[in-house]
């Protein structure tokens, strides 16, 4: 079975094409052509945020009047424009660029994950490689995402870059998920280890990620707005690949180019509270002294324009497009689908028992209680409520198959040393929940994958279940919870049904967090 569907071996900038070539197509059952459909549709949700659409949806170039166009804001081009980047999908960002832009580009700066350029070219995705002879430097570094000497360097060099423009000059900067370990430059005398060993001690005592952005940024060259004050005078056009709930821009790569709203003081209230701060390292406190006396004050960012050209709810909205193309009644749920991956999933479950009680002619299958608990589960996981009312409105109206998408970054509690990510995990725990629910005379479908093609240390981005996945695994002498209790999803999916049921893309050269579609289908 295996073989039947191997999807998605590369993504195409087409955001619909066939799946199966035309040598191979397969007569497929009910379930796999749902599958097939589930896949595509997380195939255009991912070419909506791939490098090149973006960059050409958000630049616009008039070639003879030299005029770059930003929105609604134009820039005179005359040997003047520079590029700096940092992210992990900032590599294709920067070709598209420079494709774009061509021999208006001067020099450019930018810093990747380690080996990117070696996995694009052993992927074929030529379009994410910078062409020989480019203008623009690449570094690459920050290994398993944790910042490093060579990711230091990539920063001292976008620093000194960005100092030496003018006020005629404009600074493009390229920003995507993974830029805060891609450029971390620590305020001398503070040492790249003593600025890492400070944040592990607060994550470790247990301080939130905006605490520890905010001791990050004050310690730091680039973040917190510093990158936008060392290209002072020069204008900055900052283009942003969100892999962030909420796409706030000020915690994207710890917001370079955005002024931080904090101050000296609220960095000794959280050293304080975490009784760090008399064991602070005489460069720390070096640092946070001439900070709070500086005359100065806090910088602003006027001379930058900020602007988000990709996010999951531009991913989810063009899969939402293509679903309705294919006959789907579809509603966005959220794009900010976030918690615990047992809650996430006991919510998906009853959600496809309480749509399939209304979307069968029967109309029943979910009791009172049931969508009392479904409503109860919106709002532990901050749901927005006008949406999931939209959605089972939209369910008793359909009178035809129905397609729910939501998007976001779930968290998975580690409690065993199997393989798998969140996504996996997430579509196991799901197949788990749908197994044991009377869903009526309905075919329903969950797929959930990652945007960059890897979902944890796996070669799979995520993949998709059916309610017989359990009675269909018992068959095969496979004990699911048993996988789930040592987080072992990637064995099972690579175990069950010979591996049908993962999601293969390879690297996509984007992120925009996860995706996730369930599909309601009456037989």
């Amino acid at each position: 079975m295996a073989a039947v569907l191997q999807v998605l071996p590369r993504l195409a900038r087409a955001p619909l094409r066939p799946l199966l070539s035309g040598g191979a197509v397969v007569r497929l059952a009910s379930g796999m052509a749902l599958a097939e459909q589930a896949q595509q549709l997380f195939e255009s949700a991912v070419g909506a945020v791939l490098p090149g659409p973006m960059l050409h949806r958000a630049l616009s170039l008039d070639p003879g009047g030299g005029q770059l166009k930003v929105r609604d804001r134009s820039f005179q081009l005359r040997q003047n424009l520079y590029l700096v980047g940092f992210g992990k999908a900032v590599l294709g960002m920067a070709a598209a660029a420079e494709e774009l832009l061509g021999q208006h580009l001067v020099q450019g700066v930018i810093s990747v994950p380690k080996g990117i350029r070696a996995a694009m070219e052993h992927a074929g995705k030529e379009e994410m490689l910078l062409k020989p002879h480019s203008r623009v430097q690449v570094f690459e570094g920050a290994e398993d995402n944790l910042p490093d000497r060579d990711a230091l360097r990539a920063a001292l060099a976008i620093r000194q870059l960005a100092e030496s423009l003018t006020a005629d000059d404009l600074l493009l900067v390229l920003i995507s998920g993974g830029g805060s370990a891609l450029l971390p430059a620590p305020i001398p005398p503070v040492t790249l280890e003593e600025k890492q060993t400070l944040t592990k001690l607060l994550a470790a005592r247990g301080a939130n990620i905006q605490e520890l952005n905010t001791i990050r940024k004050a310690l730091s060259q680039l973040k917190g707005g510093g990158l936008a004050q060392a290209a002072y005078p020069a204008q900055v056009v900052s283009l942003i690949l969100s892999d962030v709930v909420g796409d706030p821009v000020e915690v994207i790569a710890s917001g370079p180019t955005v002024a931080s709203v904090h101050n000296v003081q609220d960095c000794l209230h959280i050293l304080n509270r975490y009784g760090l701060r008399a064991a602070l390292p005489r460069s720390v406190k070096t640092v946070l002294a001439q900070a709070d006396s500086d005359p100065h004050g806090p910088h602003t960012c006027g001379h930058v324009l900020n602007v988000i050209i990709g996010s999951n709810a531009l991913a989810l909205a063009e899969a939402q497009r293509q679903a309705e193309a294919l006959g789907y009644r579809a509603v966005v749920l959220s794009a900010a689908m976030q918690g615990d991956v047992k809650s996430i999933a006991r919510f998906y479950g009853l959600l496809a028992q309480v749509a399939g009680a209304h979307v069968t002619p029967a109309g029943a299958g979910a009791s009172a209680a049931e969508d009392e608990q479904l409503w109860e589960l919106a709002t532990e996981l901050q749901l927005p409520n006008p949406q999931l009312k939209e959605a089972l409105e939209a369910v008793v109206g359909a009178g035809g198959p129905i397609c729910l998408l939501a998007g976001g970054e779930p968290t998975v509690q580690l409690q065993g040393s199997g393989k798998g990510g969140r996504n996996q995990e997430l579509a196991l725990r799901v197949g788990v929940e749908l197994g044991r629910r009377p869903l009526g005379p309905v075919d329903v479908l969950f797929l959930s994958g990652g945007t960059d093609g890897q979902d944890g240390p796996t070669e799979a981005a995520g993949a998709w279940v059916m309610p017989e996945l359990a009675s269909q695994a018992t068959a095969e002498g496979l004990d699911v919870g048993a996988f789930l209790s040592h987080n072992d999803s990637h064995t099972f999916f690579r175990c069950f049904r010979g591996g049908v049921h993962l999601l293969h893309t390879g690297l996509t050269g984007t992120n925009v967090m996860d995706a996730h579609l369930l599909f309601l289908r009456p037989r």
